[in-house]
């Protein structure tokens, strides 16, 4: 048994849900969330004959309540969605829209150069909510038909009218976001100066939500007051960008790596893009039999490449027209395979020639829910930064996004987490800005095997990149593909991120290639799931940030 294996059964046991044994095998699947009350939740509905995607739509909507930082009904995501029996597979982008008064430059000063407060401390960088919409069609178009929407969001009424401790995850985050809730007297009110989170505003929307579905949130009561906070607090979304938006049903990306499907989120997010290129300029090192520094400078150097492509091509594919078919493909890969000094690491400008200082953040969170009979469902969502603006609308209990940050407000421009963009990322109405979010499925014979994805901003797309080569590559039980350290290169800047658990060799191999690193804290937590070779269901909880819990049934 793998120590995280070991871990996950120690906490399970300690709160009296599971045996020992059920935690192993799982058989009726597995939910691993960031909180544990929404991973009970999910566990339940699978207990009660629902479907993977029927506790994904439960645990969603009870994050909303029980993790604050990142769950939500104000925000929006990506939900990545395989059913067994039928082998299909979908991609719902629920990813938030700009405002129709949204222009180019919205967030530049009277000099014409990006203001960041603009952008990620004002109004203006609200965009309109995906989460309501993208659970109530992922529930009508693939839920088991045993639950309704409103069954769904029962327990998560319950908790945000009766209220729950501040604990884990919660309890450590607040302090460090509460200037900026302070700012909002509605967010003030709930979160603040309290050891309990009682959200009775928040009951009443999910309420209206469960008697009206998406109508009950997007038009009447809860849009024209969620409307009217927005533009008084100077923002520009109205009535009408709520009952417009729509999330968008797309084909998913899709990759072969050792023998391997895997299937990721397209456009709007970057993250499936990036993780094909990636995973393809690798599979041409067998990367299980070199020595883990060698190793590590190849994963950079793929890092470096595909994060260059994503600041040029990608954007909304509404309104831009990538060259993905290029980009996901082996032989596009093999060029820049050849590019690579085994020995040196490459300069960021001699890939492209973009430089931009850097910041950095933290926020999102993920969920993998796999049921007993193969249905599996990869879901990231966010509010952007950790509490997202820090907003409640009064009335609503809804904390809101600041989610247009994620636009290139300039060409070269970084956004919250360092990412440079061009035009392909411009704000514009309408438009859904560029993610990094990667919910990923990968599969074996057409059956899920593996189930992933974690929150973290840029580091994203290669905490799913290292998972995936953990577990392919050198044969890492899932409990040890999450535990391992992990490291993170985004070509600008020009440096390398080693987790400090990170061994002394790795880092020093780095070094001596002429890498830059810098020593950081754990930053992504990629709960994930996978089929063990006697058929069992995994879950994984990862522990570095406090209350993930897998709960199996």
């Amino acid at each position: 048994m793998t120590m995280m294996v070991r871990l996950l059964l120690v906490s399970l046991v300690s709160i009296g849900l599971v045996s020992p044994l059920a935690a192993q095998t799982a058989p009726r699947g597995v939910v691993v969330a960031q909180e544990a009350r929404a991973a009970r939740i999910g566990a339940d509905v699978l207990a009660r004959g629902g479907n993977a995607v029927d506790a994904a739509v439960a645990v969603g909507f009870a994050m909303a309540v029980t993790y604050p930082r990142a769950g939500n009904i104000g925000g929006g995501g990506f939900m990545l969605i395989h059913l067994a029996a039928s082998g299909l597979t979908s991609a719902i982008d629920y990813r938030e829209t700009a405002p129709a008064a949204a222009t180019r430059d919205m967030f530049l000063d009277a000099n014409g150069e990006a203001d960041p407060k603009k952008s990620r401390d004002s109004a203006l960088s609200i965009g309109v909510p995906g989460t309501v919409a993208g659970m109530a069609m992922a529930l009508d178009r693939y839920g088991s038909g045993k639950f309704s929407l409103a069954d769904l969001i029962a327990p998560a009424i319950v908790l945000a009218r009766d209220g729950i401790p501040i604990e884990a995850d919660v309890a450590d985050s607040l302090p460090f976001w509460s200037e900026r809730m302070r700012r909002w007297p509605a967010s003030a009110k709930i979160f603040l100066n309290t050891d309990r989170l009682v959200q009775r505003d928040l009951a009443a929307t999910l309420a209206a939500i469960a008697r009206d579905g998406p109508d009950g949130f997007y038009k009447g009561r809860v849009a024209e007051t969620l409307a009217a906070a927005i533009r008084e607090a100077g923002g520009i979304m109205t009535t009408a960008d709520l009952a417009n938006y729509r999330a968008i049903e797309r084909m998913p990306m899709r990759g072969i790596y050792r023998g391997h499907t895997i299937l990721s989120m397209p456009p709007s997010s970057s993250g499936g893009v990036v993780l094909v290129e990636m995973l393809n300029i690798l599979e041409g090192y067998d990367l299980g039999s070199l020595d883990a520094p060698a190793r590590a400078h190849l994963l950079v150097e793929a890092m470096k490449r595909a994060y260059a492509d994503r600041a040029v091509f990608l954007g909304d594919p509404e309104q831009v027209n990538a060259p993905l078919a290029q980009l996901t493909s082996k032989d596009y890969a093999a060029t820049l395979r050849a590019t690579i000094d085994p020995a040196r690491a490459t300069p960021g400008n001699a890939i492209r020639p973009v430089l931009a200082p850097r910041r950095e953040g933290s926020n999102t969170t993920h969920f993998s829910v796999m049921d007993a009979a193969g249905n599996a469902v990869s879901n990231t969502y966010t509010l952007n930064f950790s509490y997202g603006l820090g907003m409640v609308a009064e009335g609503t209990g809804v904390l809101l996004n600041n989610e247009l940050d994620d636009f290139a407000a300039k060409p070269g421009a970084p956004n919250a987490y360092g990412l440079t963009g061009g035009e392909a990322n411009a704000p514009g109405p309408g438009k859904r800005p560029l993610s990094s979010m990667t919910p990923t499925i990968v599969l074996k014979d057409g059956k899920a095997v593996v189930v992933t994805g974690s929150p973290g901003g840029s580091r994203i797309i290669n905490a799913v990149l290292q998972v995936i080569v953990n577990t392919l590559d050198l044969k890492m039980p899932i409990g040890d593909a999450v535990a391992a350290p992990r490291l993170h290169q985004q070509w600008i800047p020009e440096e390398v991120q080693a987790e400090t658990a990170m061994p002394r060799d790795v880092v020093d191999g780095l070094i001596a290639r002429g890498h830059r690193v810098m020593t950081i804290r754990p930053a992504t937590s990629a709960n994930s799931i996978a089929v063990a070779q006697d058929g069992a269901i995994v879950g994984a909880a990862d522990m570095r940030t406090r209350g993930a819990l897998a709960a199996g049934e």
